[in-house]
């Protein structure tokens, strides 16, 4: 059983991951198998400091025990003399901080152009992210054994592409800005609502994705995103009760709880990015956020300009997610009928998805299908490997 000293080790680990192999990808160049060499780096530790404590620098051991790993790698690799003077000749970087955020410079690299987009943000997710191939898996809708294919050959193909470790030319920044912006939404998801575990959070992916966000060029769409994220996460605290964790929906959290600070610089990134830039999605996802912030209670919300925005998110960005949102919002101005209706079209797209099955045992529950609903919900809760989330439908559908 892990102690809470384990706990701290691990989320100690997680934070320090990115930076020790953006340090160990620029002293050695070799992205495949520098990750390899942190990864055994990391497991040592997780095996050694809780035994024998934390080192004076927990970064720079991490560093020197990665090194020391790659550069026995790099020699199998590559025997030979001309590899052993280059190896030689090979310092190892004392620590992880530079003058420049060696993490945004890695969340690049991965954004790397012989990439696919969707490739990009899995790597990116792997290496800066600290996400399993199975988070990763299940934020794409695919097999575990299909990431971690799509993870090997992304990097067997930067290193192919003979990419350096460094900020792009200026030319390509605008296109792996994009990438990076669907990374850090798809990191801050991942943190704000845990795939599997039994913690509905992860506030150091949530944090994270804030802070990158925060170092990325202002346009629209980084403040957009940037207000999107403030907006969201300052309900985490009514989200879960104290007693025992458990899930509180939108309509029934206590919004005294919301984060005012964080809900302030939201609506006054959001504001800005409208005013002054073409809108983009997630601009029209960061208004969104900022009708429910503006609320005072569940009551209200204005639905009709919600559904408004949704019917602009999805003539700019399609796609089955923004569908399912607007199918909420639509059954909140129509009533659910219309909303179930919209529900059909996902079926194909989603149908192995619990957050559809959740979305429609809600709309069921509230055109008075009790019987529909309550299959629904369990459903849902079967399909999603989120406890307070199983915990949460299951209990919807006891009470039907």
């Amino acid at each position: 059983m892990k102690s809470a000293a384990d706990d701290g080790i691990e989320d100690l680990l997680r934070r320090l991951a990115p930076q020790v192999l953006a340090a160990v990808v620029r002293q050695y160049g070799n992205f495949e198998t520098a990750e390899d060499a942190v990864q055994e780096a990391l497991l040592a530790a997780a095996t050694q400091w809780p035994e024998d404590g934390l080192p004076d620098r927990p970064d720079a051991w991490l560093i020197r025990v990665a090194s020391r790993r790659l550069t026995d790698l790099l020699r199998s690799e590559e025997a030979g003399r001309r590899r052993e003077e280059k190896l030689a000749a090979l310092r190892e970087p004392e620590a992880a901080a530079s003058s420049q955020d060696d993490t945004l410079t890695l969340l690049m690299l991965c954004c790397h152009p012989s990439l696919t987009p969707g490739t990009q943000v899995a790597l990116t997710l792997r290496a800066v992210g600290g996400l399993t191939t199975a988070e990763i898996a299940r934020a794409f809708l695919v097999p575990e054994t299909t990431m971690a294919q799509r993870i090997s050959r992304a990097k067997q193909r930067i290193k192919s592409a003979g990419a350096t470790f460094g900020m792009p030319p200026e030319a390509e920044r605008p296109e792996r800005t994009r990438s990076v912006l669907q990374v850090l939404y798809l990191i801050f998801n991942e943190g704000y609502t845990a795939t599997s575990g039994p913690d509905l959070h992860r506030t150091d992916l949530t944090a994270e994705a804030i802070r990158l966000a925060r170092q990325l060029p202002e346009d629209g769409e980084t403040s957009g995103l940037l207000a999107l994220m403030l907006l969201t996460d300052s309900r985490r605290p009514a989200r879960t009760t104290p007693s025992d964790g458990a899930l509180v929906p939108l309509a029934e959290q206590d919004r005294a709880l919301w984060n005012q600070e964080s809900i302030n610089e939201g609506l006054t990134l959001i504001a800005h990015a409208l005013a002054n830039y073409r809108v983009g999605p997630y601009q029209l996802q960061a208004a969104i956020a900022a009708v429910h912030a503006e609320a005072k209670t569940a009551a209200d919300t204005d639905w009709p300009q919600i559904l408004a925005l949704y019917e602009l998110l999805t003539d700019l960005d399609p796609n089955p997610i923004v569908t399912l949102n607007k199918a909420v919002a639509l059954a909140m101005v129509e009533g659910p009928r219309p909303g179930l209706s919209l529900l059909e079209s996902l079926d194909s797209e989603l149908g192995q998805h619990h957050r559809l099955h959740a979305v429609r045992a809600h709309l069921l529950e509230m055109a008075g299908e009790r019987d529909a609903a309550r299959d629904a919900y369990r459903t849902a809760a079967r399909l999603t490997t989120s406890i307070p989330e199983q915990r949460y439908l299951r209990a919807r559908a006891d009470k039907l």
